[in-house]
């Protein structure tokens, strides 16, 4: 295998007639789907002269477009750019600075957050996907123009080691970076993937998370189409259509965060609608316990998943047999990762201490675009760092505690806010919850909790502080309790606590 758009090609071999992709009522067939990408190769090269190690950027929702545009680069050893949607024009600019791509393919909706970049980056093609405005290139255009005789030959200097995706990280804690993946990352994710869920050929697949992000591209979407499976695609997550589409399409998994499980649940009778589903998977921030327990009690698992944008994800998961037997687990190293968490001075900690998360495997990322100080900083001969902390427990599975840059140093004991965050998601009437640390000229650091109560709930702050006594050490207790409406979230779920610590 040279580069993995030849998963397609065999797919379209064996059983053409196969759906490989089901989107707004519209099936493409693993043989239709090679000629899209093909033809997509085509009008790439001959048209927009992209070729190895050229940068493909894409602006828009989860489409099939974005995965032909993948496998396109893929072939022609092309780097391409997922954007997150959810960017300012200033943000944008940022990625094309730092970058360059030569072509940004952008949808109709976010033609006004591009437009006012176009003078400021004339050697970058701006493509329309489906719109016709002056200044832009055409994309259905183009395509109808990439005809057959235009051969994509196999070039002998694309192979697995290529770099195929720049992924902007999702900026928790400021300003984002661009973490390359090559085509041999998303190999092993995707044989991660497969160990992970057991998938196969006749899974079906609902991704509904955005594919601009790993979660929502490679925890499910692109394995599932390395093992033949089929992916129905929703251009964005809404929850009443998300149970829709699983009673009627009877999808067997599907990745949910849990923001996005919360809003699942809130839909009225959302139990009798998963009866398809062997499982669902999750990640992306803490798991609380009591999200879970209604899941325990249908007996479908809902496996955990670790990784970052750097390892592909998949780096650490449980499986579908130990999410019902093992609460408060991450669980274990992914078949082609190893695991090692170490103290400050970079050693190995004991079995129960906590220590900072190092991942090492071939999914592992192979640098920051652009950026040897902060490739240096977080690979270590091989292992990358996490930057997260965790523990491992009697049975040697993962638990995950926290970001080493979120925990609080309060009077010289280490706190930890995710154990505190467990303790409030507990509170009746609390509805969302996270902790930081706050400056106190006598401690060094005291947490402060930041809490969303439920509509109809009259939950003082009083009754939270009061909530601590006896459950945590006096220490770990958080001093002040802020309520406000709603936590900055990024697309992930994933709470944004440097917006946090500012607005404290």
């Amino acid at each position: 295998m040279h580069n993995i758009s030849q998963w397609i090609q065999t797919h379209a071999a064996f059983t053409p007639d196969k759906v490989a992709i089901i989107e707004k009522q519209q099936s493409y067939t693993y043989g239709q789907l090679e000629q899209r990408i093909s033809q997509t190769a085509r009008l790439l090269k001959h048209q927009l002269r992209i070729g190895r190690g050229d940068r493909v950027a894409y602006l828009g929702f989860n489409s099939s477009e974005f995965l032909c545009l993948v496998f396109a680069c893929a072939r022609l050893g092309a780097l391409f750019i997922p954007m997150n949607w959810r960017l300012t024009t200033p943000e944008f600019d940022h990625i094309l600075e730092d970058a360059s791509p030569s072509v940004v393919v952008c949808s109709q909706v976010f033609q006004p957050q591009l437009q006012p970049l176009c003078n400021k980056h004339p050697d970058c093609h701006f493509v329309a996907q489906d719109f016709t405005t002056p200044g832009w290139l055409n994309l259905p255009r183009m395509a109808a123009q990439a005809t057959e005789d235009q051969r994509v030959d196999e070039n002998p200097h694309v192979n697995l080691d290529s770099p195929l995706l720049i992924v902007y990280t999702s900026g928790t804690t400021g300003q984002p970076k661009g973490a390359v993946l090559t085509q041999n990352s998303l190999f092993y994710n995707a044989l991660n993937s497969v160990h992970m869920h057991d998938m196969h050929s006749q899974d079906c697949i609902l991704t509904v998370l955005p594919m601009f992000h790993v979660g929502g591209l490679n925890i499910q979407t692109l394995p599932a189409l390395y093992c033949g499976a089929t992916v129905i695609l929703h251009d964005r997550f809404d929850p009443q259509r998300t149970l829709q589409a699983i009673q009627h399409d009877q999808p067997s998994l599907i990745v949910l965060v849990p923001a996005t499980i919360q809003a699942i649940m809130d839909q009225p009778q959302w139990q009798h609608h998963l009866s398809s589903l062997r499982s669902i998977t999750t990640g992306s921030s803490v798991v609380p316990d009591a999200l879970l327990e209604p899941f325990r009690a249908l007996r479908l698992p809902v496996q955990q998943v670790y990784g970052l944008t750097e390892t592909a994800p998949i780096a650490v998961y449980q499986s579908a047999a130990q999410a019902l037997e093992k609460e408060s687990s991450t669980g274990l190293a992914a078949l082609h990762c190893d695991m090692q968490l170490v103290d400050k001075h970079g050693l190995s900690v004991a079995q129960g201490e906590i220590g900072q998360i190092r991942i090492k495997g071939p999914n592992v990322m192979f640098e920051y675009w652009g950026n040897p100080q902060a490739t240096a900083q977080a690979l270590h001969n091989g292992w990358f760092d996490t930057g997260d902390l965790g523990y491992l427990d009697t049975d040697g599975h993962l638990v995950v505690t926290d970001r080493a840059k979120d925990m609080i140093i309060s009077g010289g004991e280490n706190v930890y806010p995710a154990e505190l965050e467990k303790l409030l998601y507990t509170i009746p009437g609390v509805r969302d919850a996270a902790v930081v640390g706050r400056h106190h000229d006598k401690w060094g650091e005291t947490p402060v909790a930041i809490v969303v109560k439920h509509s109809d709930s009259d939950l003082a702050a009083e009754d939270i502080l009061t909530y601590f006594h006896g459950r945590l050490a006096r220490f770990k207790h958080p001093q002040e309790v802020i309520f406000v409406d709603d936590l900055p979230r990024n697309v992930m779920g994933k709470v944004q606590k440097f917006l946090l610590r500012a607005m404290l």
